[in-house]
């Protein structure tokens, strides 16, 4: 095996020894062969030849290669015999003739299929079809007579095709072969795509719709639904004034004119004009000179140089596929000499492009980060209308296109968390306290101390139970007491001693526990602040209190007079 994964073949075609050392593109499936006589098909290999089929039409000692409707009928033939059922077994077999001539037109056609079908690259294709016994391919030469001095080879072909294929200047899954065919045909326009929606070539229009010289001649009136249709914004003319341009720019057109002389180079001036104008154009660029050919095609040559870095052979090889006879004489030279030009040209821009592009994520970074919501500036953006207002304006101004979603975003990302002493109410602080209807309401009575939280547990001090029978000694049934004696004064409070210590011992004895929670809260009602159930407690534990005690000393008397007197 040759090359990355190119072998010659090594099969007995017709029992001729010639056929031997076939180009191998799909192994056992097919081949490329160069034979003297014309084979006949086997059980086991089927024979194809179109040389007679795809035949370039030429200007004058030019033979190729052939144009982008020639290689996809072609492609979709091969296609088909690669699909068929019958052919399903067989091996197939490409040939041509010895002519060199049709031999390279029949190199692009299966080394293009290769590059778009097989995905091999321009150098496995080239490699392929120089394998084995197959000799060197004749180069192509240009549309003129006389001494060649420019030679495009079959790997700048390829090249070209794959570049093309690359930046999407065809895709053969939509390509409409029937309109292509139609308007390169003189009577219907003489146009053809260079880069589909950007360069269109076409021979240039003449003042009045008629044949001449048998030669089909078009006004610019009969380009404008064409170009109407295909987005055509402006009309380049390189050619001397024919036709008025303003036919052109009264219907909507922008025309220039770029005059350098036919079949010459365009000087440097007239290439950075051309250049600046297809850069600066929104739409399409319908470009003629004369014939639409030579100085056309370099100057567009040009622009796939600089934009695409296609080399010179690259360049002249598609523009020729896509209109053949393109790029005539010097004018090959010139872009071969303007090449490393263009390419260096097209890397600065690019090189400045990224370098504005990441400057601009850069600034647009920093303004996020330079947001600032504990500023002045921006508290005051927030509450004021005319402020925000003039935020989005220095924005703007400082080259950056931010929405107001973006803003927001940005605002929201930059907040601080909020201090849990910020004083906001919490949900829990929103709802009625309660507690539990198995727990009396405790209250610490000690000297001098105030009213508790009601879900706090009080505890007694030692002296509390004394002051409290000294309160409760001068409440009416202490005094209704003392009538009968003394003593029985003192036992009363011995006894109401002991019956609030022992109070005080069952209640330690008996766990805290916190009150069921609330109902949910209801938006409808809200509930009263927190401090509304503290009033209501100490209105009503005056009450409750004194009630209480009169009951407890009412027990408590009653008790004492059971008892005898010591």
């Amino acid at each position: 095996m040759t090359g990355e994964g190119v072998r010659p073949a090594r099969f007995r075609m017709n029992e001729d020894p010639e056929s031997q050392g076939a180009a191998e593109f799909i192994r056992d499936r097919l081949y490329f062969a160069t034979l003297r006589s014309k084979p006949k098909s086997t059980t086991n290999t089927h024979y194809f030849c179109t040389d007679d089929e795809f035949v370039y039409e030429n200007f004058y000692a030019d033979f190729g290669p052939l144009n982008l409707s020639l290689l996809y009928r072609y492609s979709c033939k091969l296609n088909k015999k690669l699909k068929s059922f019958t052919l399903t077994r067989k091996r197939i077999v490409h040939y041509t003739s010895f002519d060199q001539r049709k031999r390279s037109n029949a190199a692009v056609l299966i080394g293009g299929y290769a590059v778009i079908y097989l995905k091999k690259t321009p150098e496995e294709a080239y490699r392929s079809l120089i394998s084995g016994s197959n000799a060197s391919y004749l180069p192509f030469r240009d549309a003129s007579f006389g001494t060649c001095s420019f030679s495009l080879t079959l790997l700048d072909c390829l090249q070209g095709i794959r570049k093309a294929l690359q930046h999407g200047f065809f895709d053969f899954e939509t390509f409409d072969v029937d309109e292509y065919e139609h308007y390169e045909r003189v009577e219907n326009g003489d146009l053809n795509w260079i880069v589909p929606g950007k360069f269109l070539a076409f021979s240039g229009p003449h003042p009045k719709t008629k044949v001449e010289s048998g030669y089909p001649l078009h006004a610019p009136e009969a380009y404008f639904p064409y170009f109407r249709k295909h987005n055509v914004s402006t009309v380049v003319r390189l050619n001397k004034k024919i036709y008025d341009s303003k036919r052109f720019s009264d219907a909507g057109f922008n025309h220039y004119d770029l005059f350098f002389v036919d079949g010459s180079t365009p000087s440097d001036a007239i290439t950075r004009r051309f250049l600046h104008i297809c850069e600066g154009t929104d739409g399409a660029l319908a470009v003629h000179c004369k014939a639409g050919l030579g100085r056309t095609g370099t100057l567009i040559g040009c622009y796939l140089m600089k934009h695409y870095r296609f080399t010179a052979g690259e360049a002249i090889a598609w523009i020729r596929i896509c209109r053949p006879g393109s790029v005539i004489g010097p004018q090959q030279n010139f872009l071969e000499e303007k090449q490393a030009a263009m390419w260096l040209l097209g890397d600065s821009e690019r090189s400045q492009k990224a370098k504005l592009e990441e400057r601009a994520v850069s600034n647009l970074i920093t303004s996020m980060d330079d947001l600032n919501l504990n500023s002045a500036h921006n508290g005051n953006m927030c509450r004021s209308p005319s402020s925000d207002h003039l935020q989005e304006v220095e924005l703007t101004d400082g080259g950056l296109s931010l929405t107001q979603g973006d803003k927001l975003r940005a605002l929201k990302s930059r907040r601080p968390p909020r201090p849990a002493t910020t004083g906001a109410l919490r949900l829990d602080e929103m709802k009625i306290h309660s507690r539990s209807t198995s727990h009396p309401l405790r209250l610490s009575m000690g000297a001098g101390q105030g009213l508790s939280s009601p879900l706090k547990s009080s505890r007694f001090p030692a002296s509390s139970a004394s002051a409290a029978a000294k309160r409760i000694g001068r409440s009416p049934s202490s005094s209704a007491s003392n009538i009968r004696s003394s003593a029985l004064t003192s036992r009363l409070a011995a006894s109401l001693s002991d019956l609030y210590a022992a109070d005080m011992e069952e209640e330690r004895k008996t766990p805290y526990s916190p009150p069921p929670p609330p109902p949910p809260l209801c938006v409808s009602a809200l509930p009263p602040p927190p401090w509304s159930r503290l009033l209501s407690v100490a209105m009503v534990t005056p009450l409750t209190l004194a009630a209480r005690s009169t009951r407890s000393t009412t027990t408590v008397v009653r008790m004492a007079l059971r008892r005898p007197l010591q």
